[in-house]
């Protein structure tokens, strides 16, 4: 039976999709709000390098592979400034097209010949011989150096560390790593190494040729792997070791992490120098504590598996039995011939009844069964995973409800989402920050890359200090469906409060609504959401922030409610001057009786030869004076400012028709005194 490999396949899928479903596997976390751009271009580009230039998704499978059947998944990256050769030939070039060659750095010319070629001369000379030009038949040899980082799943045999390490992804946590691997002389040329001394100093290793994991993952290299099979020296077979191991070779006392390049069997020592890690992520899905290599699914389904292997045989054994039962005959009684011929339908010749008999053995299927039911039921308890929570047992699922349904299917998920965070946490964080440091050291160029959908100019040189990183790989509770339901209604309340709070606000804005439409088109199956949405830079955020210039409909509006308001002044002003009218016309009245009451007094005083009161006379004349002048100077300040205010009215009706885009207007200064 094959319950342990049945068992990874069904986790890997469930893994890979939690950590390339996303956009990032990890983020870049800046230190400040400088650095925000900075963390953003790390994380695009880091990823980038992973998944484009390297092929991340099968070292990600490779790697769960191993972890999951081996124990132990690593994985390894580099500079890689290994030279690629190649040999071009070229006929018929100009002299131009020849110095351009010698030109390039990159270009060694092996072979030139000159050859003399006649060509049509141009239409204006028809009729005179061809021309006789110098042409060149050239062949050159072009040695590019890849420098290019290299990430790389190893097999778990050829790593090695220290028996007493307690974390290998931790610098405090080991004494020495290497990776030993065969190599062929010509691939240790390329890494810069002199060819008579690799020549010198090769050899073969038994460990790597005798390999048990190596022959049980590959049955073909069994035989041994041939080291010396080539007359081609240079594709001889090599040992080759790259060990990081702590040596106080100044005499210091403080032994510092050297990195060695050694090959053969002796470990003739090629290379040697202090470096800051050793490159080297290893994932591992149920680690013990305090040890570097943990447990796996093999050690909780192996035994399983033999067991059920066994009942198995022992069924199909009893059905065997059942089917072809065995026959007893009386010695001598029956033809021995006919009985051994186990043809179907052929003919016993016995010699009285009864001499032929079968041996019949009961089935006992049914029995088998209901252990295969239990052995299965102990491997869903260790792993997490059985028929009803991938969905592949509708009997169960069909008559239960979706509460239950969701709560099979989350319990199944829990496990894999554990050995998901502890890949997550330990190895794929190591992973990441060391490839930032690997190209912030080595990558001396500038490079135009396309991140979030548009080009941009990477130059790692820039990346001043190291940026801790957070793994974000998609897990949570619940199948994708319920995550959708979810992040559609988050979706909703995020619309309402840009609607009431604006595009930028403190509790969602623009920049988180694209954040949830990404997670959305991700969770739907869809890997780049930029091809969909685009995304919200710090610029545009800022922009959003500026008060935008008023536009020609809001000039308009604020023209119409001016006018409105000056109207309801006019108004109100009329309203002042019609009562002050009003109440000046009855002081007139009273003081006209009061006029024409004093009057008939003096013609009474005069017609009884009073002394007439000439004082108070003449003040009366002089009261009559002033209050007609009063009157004369409030009408015309009344008149002044129902000018002024109908003016107004009509520049600002001629800027509500015009309507340019102008900046706000202020508001219109006060009419004047009202009287």
């Amino acid at each position: 039976m094959t319950e342990f490999r049945d068992s990874v396949l069904s986790v890997v899928p469930s893994l890979l999709r939690v950590f390339v479903g996303g956009e990032h596997p990890v983020e870049f976390i800046p230190q400040n709000a400088q650095s925000i751009d900075l963390a953003e271009q790390q994380t695009d580009y880091v990823n980038y390098v992973f998944m484009n230039d390297n092929p991340g998704f099968l070292i990600l499978h490779s790697m769960m592979k191993d972890a999951l059947t081996r124990k132990t998944g690593i994985v390894k990256w580099r500079w890689s400034k290994d030279k690629t050769v190649t040999e071009t030939a070229f006929q018929g070039l100009m002299l131009e097209q020849v110095a351009v060659l010698q030109q390039d750095p990159t270009v060694q010319i092996i072979d030139l010949a000159e050859i003399q070629t006649e060509i049509a001369p141009p239409p204006e000379m028809q009729g005179q011989a061809p021309i006789s030009v110098p042409t060149f038949d050239v062949r050159i040899r072009r040695e590019i150096p890849k420098n290019q980082l290299v990430v790389e799943c190893i097999p778990p045999e050829e790593w090695l560390i220290n028996r007493d390490a307690r974390d290998a992804n931790d610098e405090r946590g080991y004494t020495f790593q290497a990776h030993r691997s065969i190599k062929t002389v010509s691939e240790i040329v390329a890494m810069g190494y002199d060819e008579s001394e690799i020549i010198e100093n090769m050899g073969g290793s038994s460990l790597l040729e005798n390999n048990l994991e190596q022959i049980a993952r590959n049955p073909a290299v069994s035989g041994g792997m041939g080291y010396l099979n080539t007359p081609d020296e240079t594709m001889h077979r090599c040992l080759f070791l790259e060990a990081y191991m702590r040596v106080d070779r100044d005499g210091d006392g403080f032994a510092e992490l050297r990195k060695i390049h050694a090959i053969g069997t002796n470990y003739h020592v090629l290379h040697d120098e202090v470096v800051d890690e050793a490159p080297f992520a290893v994932f591992c899905p149920d680690p013990e504590p305090h040890m570097v290599i943990g447990n796996c699914i093999a050690d909780q389904t192996m035994d399983l598996q033999r067991i059920k292997s066994s009942m198995v045989r022992s069924t199909l054994d009893s059905a065997a039995s059942s089917i072809h039962p065995r026959t007893v005959i009386l010695e001598g009684k029956v033809n021995a011939d006919d009985a051994l011929n186990t043809e179907q339908g052929a003919v016993i010749r016995a010699r009285e009844a009864g001499a032929v008999q079968e041996l019949t053995k009961p089935f006992l299927g049914p029995q088998m069964l209901s252990l295969l039911a239990y052995v299965d039921e102990i491997k869903a308890k260790r792993t997490g995973i059985s028929a009803a929570s991938q969905g592949l047992n509708p009997e169960i699922l069909q008559s239960t409800t979706q509460a239950a349904v969701s709560a099979t299917v989350s319990g199944a998920q829990e496990r894999i989402e554990m050995y998901a965070r502890i890949f997550a946490e330990t190895a794929l964080r190591r992973m990441f920050r060391g490839i930032a440091k690997t190209l912030r050291e080595n990558q001396d160029q500038e490079r135009i890359v396309k991140l979030r959908g548009k080009w941009v100019a990477v130059d790692p040189r820039s990346w001043i200090g190291e940026l801790e990183c957070i793994p974000n790989v998609s897990m949570g509770r619940g199948t994708d469906q319920e995550k959708l339901q979810f992040l559609a209604k988050v979706l909703e309340k995020q619309e309402l409060i840009i609607e009431k709070l604006g595009p930028v606000n403190p509790i969602a804005g623009i920049d988180r609504y694209r954040e949830t439409l990404a997670q959305i088109i991700t969770l739907a199956g869809f890997k780049d959401a930029t091809k969909y949405i685009g995304t919200v830079t710090p610029e545009f955020m800022q922009q959003m922030q500026q008060p935008k210039p008023p536009q020609p409909a809001d000039i308009l509006a604020q023209a119409e409610m001016m006018k409105v308001q000056a109207d309801i002044q006019l108004k109100l002003m009329k309203f002042h001057q019609e009562a002050y009218e009003a109440a000046m016309a009855d002081q007139r009245e009273r003081e006209k009786t009061y006029m024409d009451t004093m009057a008939k007094l003096a013609a009474t005083d005069a017609q009884y030869d009073l002394n007439p009161n000439q004082a108070l006379i003449d003040s009366l004349l002089q009261h009559e004076a002033q209050l007609a002048e009063i009157q004369s100077v409030h009408t015309a300040q009344l008149q002044k400012n129902l000018l002024q205010a109908e003016t107004q009215l009509q520049g600002m009706a001629m800027k509500a028709q015009a309507a340019p885009a102008q900046p706000t207007p202020q508001p219109a200064p006060p009419l004047g005194p009202m009287g």
